[in-house]
């Protein structure tokens, strides 16, 4: 292990040594709103500058240059999004290094985990945390649910930081930290800014989207209000045929249709007071989910219920800035409340085992067990999840030689987190029909159990999580050019789990309540060197960390066999925290008179005691627990160049080597297994090409290609989705701009690539996930 890591400094240094690396953010990022594509650098064509922009980041919760800051970060900016037609977070994973999803709960908008730089995980708390602004929307990985995804609306940027964020952004950002950071009102300048766009998706129908931004000065350098609003949908592509004919009985099942509310107030009453108050709300409708069966021929399931959900999202917040002349407060006071309700079709996993119980009996009328077999069974499912977050820090002003050699930050955060979970799976009509067949459905020779109104299983689950934590860093300027950097968090949080089941599945009525204590001190030490004002070079090992948890109760009668199989007598009711150390050299340069700009990152990762989710494929129940070691290294690269004003190129490209480093008994997985939903690579070339029509009208020419490597969806060979293969696409666009205007004729998906993905196992069933299909369309954007 001290050779790999030896080995991977090494390497690094010599790139470093090479490129010298920069920033890796490439755009300026702090005042074009999402929503006015217009102004990506096509309105201003007749002075465009040879020179690649810098960007500003809060990464470590300060406005810095992001060549500056000692860890790995990417940047999409609100004018990339648009202008590159990214639409989802799916779309953003394809186009930075080293960050992914996995849809393992079924493929649709809410129902993937989040994974960068390979540490990936779907049991236990989350591994990547997720921001709106200053607004934790990190929830505990779940089979139910997956992280939340606010749409890309009137966003001044995306951060990624890859890497612990631990110190600064606590517990579950042991991997990395994704930010969407939302434009602010602006005090003095009346705008509008609207954007619409209409396409076809091959196979599908029409998708749309339209918004609009208000920003409203109310009192000129003291109050303004910031207000948008989005409506979309999108088509679906998957036809749903009947499992006995294989005709089609409905078409494009799954189309969503999204709304999403946007308002901010900025108000100044005193210089150097700022108070924001501000909320989001975004409602997601999904007919189906996107993704079809692996046994029909392409973009069509035989599902026997139909699978809808409903996912909101509230985050109200107020934010308070205090400059106190020698250093800014903060005051962060937030709420985040989402609400998923999803069905799932349950008839394979509950239908078909009860009807195989009843013909197992022996005791029950001719034919019943395989009518109960074929009744329609669904598995429905209500997600709540309730955080309010505070958190006071107080930062030191931007180094100043003349006035002190340290820089710092520190605060307090405290949250209190409500997760529940309530499962209901009917299967309809069963009474009736035991009731014709002339039998009790409460025989014990037969079922031996009531299903009240057709109810097989009813689970409650409520997960309540407490933390509260203190945390700091200070740097030390030894030059101007030369830092240190020690930070560190220590955190107190509790953990419990009350659960309530009943019905045949649960084994009758069943209570339960579990509960942990937990404590973490979480260290960060850091390295950075400016060699001259074009290339930077750091070094850093951070910790990071994830609570434990407690798992629900599993009825070791049904589950005996399974049980059985692993060699235990009852399944695990806990599971302790699990740990890492990160270790990363990196270089950040602009070269050629900074008309390049090139970033390296070289990381390795020790992981202990990570949690992993366990299945008993038998009764269908899984518990989470703690399976051993890993360890991931990798590298990151970024290239931009401007050889000319009108020409911007791009590269980037991320490598993870991520693998168990012991064996997984009950997962039948050996030391040197790839962790699961981590690609070995992914990789970008994107280039732009600006053009004069005539003396005020500029045209442009942009194309995007993503590689994604392959991967494995699970640890257990037998898997249908252990094998995910690599696959491409290609993105492209043409179009003008007139003043403020800008049309846009857009493709994604050009090549159509149809290739299966991900195979996720759902209730029993293996499922695939593709690509969206060939999608064209018109977009117009503009200022008023």
């Amino acid at each position: 292990m001290q050779v790999q890591k030896g080995k991977l400094v090494f390497l690094a240094a010599a790139i470093s040594s090479i490129f010298a690396g920069p920033a890796w953010a490439q755009q300026a990022a702090d005042s074009v709103p999402a929503a006015t594509p217009a102004t990506s650098g096509n309105a201003t064509a007749g002075k465009r500058s040879e020179q690649i922009e810098t960007v500003t980041v809060t990464a470590q919760k300060r406005k810095e240059d992001a060549s500056k800051v000692p860890l790995s970060i990417s940047v999409m900016t609100g004018e990339d999004l648009v202008g590159q037609h990214i639409s989802d977070v799916g779309d953003v994973t394809r186009a930075i290094p080293n960050i992914s999803y996995s849809g393992a709960s079924g493929s649709g908008a809410g129902l993937s985990n989040i994974e960068i730089r390979g540490v990936s995980s779907a049991a236990g708390s989350a591994t990547v945390g997720i921001y709106m602004d200053d607004v934790s929307m990190t929830t505990r990985n779940l089979y139910s649910l997956g992280s939340a995804e606010p749409k890309l609306f009137d966003l001044d940027r995306i951060e990624v930081l890859r890497g612990p964020q631990g110190t600064l952004y606590g517990a579950s950002s042991m991997g990395g930290t994704l930010k969407f950071i939302t434009n602010q009102p602006n005090f003095n300048e009346r705008e509008t800014n609207v954007y619409s766009e209409v396409s076809s998706t091959k196979g599908g129908g029409t998708n749309y989207t339209a918004n609009a931004v208000f920003n409203l000065p109310i009192i000129k350098d003291e109050m303004a209000l910031r207000i948008g609003v989005q409506k979309g949908r999108d088509s679906g592509y998957i036809d749903q045929v009947s499992p006995l004919t294989g005709k089609v009985i409905a078409s494009d099942i799954n189309s969503q249709e999204s709304s999403v509310l946007r308002a901010a107030l900025k108000w100044q009453p005193t210089r150097g007071l700022v108070i924001t108050p501000s909320i989001f709300y975004q409602d997601v409708k999904s007919d189906d989910i996107d993704a079809s069966y692996t046994a029909l021929p392409k973009n069509q399931t035989s599902k026997i219920v139909r699978e809808p959900g409903r996912d909101k999202l509230t985050i109200p917040s107020l934010t308070v800035n205090y400059d106190l002349g020698f250093a800014d407060l903060v005051s962060v006071s937030s709420y985040f409340k989402r609400e998923f309700d999803r069905t799932q079709d349950g008839t394979v996993v509950n239908s078909s085992y009860i009807g195989s119980v009843i013909n197992d009996s022996g005791n029950a009328p001719a034919g019943l067990g395989d009518t109960v077999a074929g009744l329609p069974s669904a598995v429905y499912l209500n997600n709540e999840v309730r955080q309010f977050s505070q958190e006071i820090r107080l930062a030191s002003k931007p180094y100043d030689p003349k006035v002190s050699p340290f820089t710092w930050i520190g605060g307090v955060f405290y949250s209190n987190l409500r997760t529940n979970v309530v499962d209901n799976e009917p299967v309809f009509g069963i009474n009736q029909a035991f009731t014709a067949a002339g039998a009790s459905i409460t025989d014990p020779g037969i079922l031996g159990s009531a299903f009240p109104q057709d109810n097989s299983y009813f689970s409650a689950r409520h997960y309540h999580t407490t933390q509260t934590a203190v945390f700091g860093e200070t740097s030390y300027y030894f030059t101007p050019a030369v830092q240190a950097t020690v930070g560190a968090r220590y955190l107190r949080a509790s953990d419990s789990l009350t659960r309530d089941g009943d019905f045949f599945f649960a084994g009758g009525p069943a209570h339960s309540y579990a509960s942990s204590d937990f404590r973490a001190f979480t260290p960060k030490f850091a390295v950075t060197w400016q060699v001259d004002p074009s290339n930077t070079v750091y070094a850093s090992a951070t910790q990071g960390f994830r609570l434990g948890g407690q798992n629900r109760a599993i009825p070791s009668d049904v589950c005996r066999s399974d049980l059985n199989n692993l060699g235990i007598s009852d399944a695990p009711t806990s599971f302790t925290p699990d740990k890492l150390w990160s270790y990363e050299v990196g270089s950040k340069s602009r070269l050629l008179g900074n008309r390049l700009s090139v970033n390296l990152a070289a990381f390795y990762i020790d992981w202990n005691k990570l949690q992993q989710d366990i299945t008993l494929p038998g009764c269908g129940f899984d518990y989470e627990t703690n399976v051993g070691k890993a360890k991931s290294y990798g590298l990151e690269v970024e290239i931009k160049g401007k050889p000319t004003a009108n020409i911007v190129l791009g590269f980037s490209g991320g490598y993870t080597d991520a693998t168990l480093d012991s064996d997984v008994p009950s997962l039948g997985a050996k030391a040197g297994d790839q962790i699961q939903g981590v690609p070995k690579y992914n990789a970008n070339l994107t280039g732009q090409y600006n053009f004069n029509i005539t003396e005020d009208t500029y045209g442009f020419a942009r194309a995007a290609v993503h590689w994604v490597g392959s991967s494995h969806g699970s640890l257990v060979r037998t898997d249908p989705d252990y094998v995910r293969p690599s696959y491409s696409s290609v993105d492209a666009s043409i179009g003008a701009t007139y003043g403020a205007w800008e049309l846009s004729l857009f493709a994604k998906n050009l090549l159509n690539n149809d290739k299966i993905i991900q195979r996720p196992n759902v209730q029993s069933v293996s499922e695939g996930y593709r690509l969206r299909p060939l999608t064209v369309g018109l977009s117009l954007s503009g200022k008023l």
